[in-house]
């Protein structure tokens, strides 16, 4: 029986590890803050827009 309680006790502590650490995890990427770059100013869509197909330079 000591055997069994010891198996049981060592498979409980593990599976506790693995939830904290899964938990953190989660945090750690839920807490990671993106960032957006801004959108380049884009005059060829004015150019089609206004019916001026000449590349600029």
């Amino acid at each position: 029986m000591g055997t069994y309680l010891t198996v049981g006790i060592v498979s409980l502590v593990f599976v506790g590890m693995v939830v904290a650490l899964s938990l953190v995890t989660l945090s750690k990427g839920y807490g990671y803050k993106h960032s957006v770059d801004s959108l380049p100013d884009n005059d060829k869509e004015e150019d089609i827009e206004n019916g001026d197909n000449k590349k600029q330079e």
